[in-house]
């Protein structure tokens, strides 16, 4: 079974979700291996490696059940306002510097106003003045309008999780829809920004779930597709949740990348609970990593995943 549906996505046709659910139970050693074999045919060597900054933390209206920035729960975040231009630019030159290809300034909230969107445009446009570095954002539900703006200040690709399946959503978050998750990034899409979009893994939901969300952003289009394993917040209402096995989750990507051939499955937040950083899982089909500290948890130093993506044969390079 494994190597029939190979060979369908290998000769450029796509699974069917009843199709993915058979490969969610086969043997898990020739299913990865064969999700290495896809990766390379569609994607070859490419490892895209990007970073974050926290440009704004804490107090979110929104109740999302995972996340410690929430102003719902009581879990010890830090909380302070929008960075100055100047605190950027000076996180982006040493990304920079360290030779990040990709830097995001993600922020806390439902959405920006305008006067803070405003505000990172500036700094977008101090950072491309003095860095060689492609623009990413991820701002909540903005507007079509501030989409445009942040275009026009040089960003390149927006960033916006559908977190998990349709049918599991409402039990993470109340506070806004799935609906309002596909919006924003269709209004980011024809603003002319490209999207990276992807979700948790140990939220409580099934393979099937999983399965759903990736073939949702089949339908979306989607290129750039993070996957973040719940790393359990104490204070949030998921904090006794299991983490996840080393094996659920290269199961994951797997079946991600036999349903998401040509995308860059990029490993996120939750990777340095792994006790190989990810290894076998960018052995399993994903291509990408979010390097250093996440928002609120830690990571995995970029000196660390360079030295990682030459041992396993990749290329860090940008990946359209």
């Amino acid at each position: 079974m494994i190597t029939t549906l190979k060979e369908k996505v290998l000769n450029g046709h796509s699974l069917t979700k009843e199709e993915a659910m058979h490969l969610s139970s086969a043997e898990l050693s020739p299913l990865c291996e064969a999700a290495d074999q896809i990766r390379r045919h569609f994607c070859g060597n490419a490892f895209d490696m990007c970073s974050i900054i926290n440009g704004k933390s804490g107090r979110c209206p929104e109740d999302c059940k995972y996340c410690a920035q929430s102003a719902h729960y009581a879990a010890n975040t830090t909380v302070y306002p929008l960075l100055s231009p100047e605190e950027i630019l000076q996180a982006a030159e040493a990304n920079a510097a360290n030779g990040i290809l990709r830097f995001s300034i993600v922020t806390s909230g439902k959405r920006l106003s305008d006067k803070e969107v405003e505000q990172v445009c500036d700094s977008f446009r101090k950072i491309q003045e003095t860095c060689s570095i492609s623009l990413c954002a991820s701002m909540g539900l903005l507007t079509e309008k501030q989409f445009g703006m942040l275009k026009s200040a040089g960003v390149v690709r927006y960033h916006n999780n559908l977190e998990t399946s349709r049918r599991f959503f409402p039990k993470i978050c109340t506070t806004h829809t799935y609906e309002d998750k596909i919006q924003a990034i269709q209004d980011a899409q024809a603003a002319g920004l490209t999207v990276c979009s992807g979700g948790i893994i140990g939220l409580g939901e099934t393979m099937e779930d999983r399965i759903d969300m990736a073939l949702t952003l089949r339908e979306l289009h989607i290129r750039s597709v993070p996957i973040n394993v719940l790393n359990p917040i104490p204070g949030t209402p998921l904090e006794h949740n299991t983490p996840l096995k080393e094996e659920d989750v290269c199961r994951t990507a797997a079946l991600f990348r036999f349903l998401l051939p040509d995308a860059i499955l990029r490993m996120a937040g939750g990777r340095g609970l792994m006790g190989d950083q990810g290894r076998r899982v960018f052995q399993s089909g994903a291509n990408g990593a979010i390097t250093q500290n996440m928002l609120t948890t830690g990571g995995v130093t970029v000196h660390e995943d360079k030295i990682l993506a030459e041992e396993l044969g990749f290329e860090i390079r940008l990946y359209e």
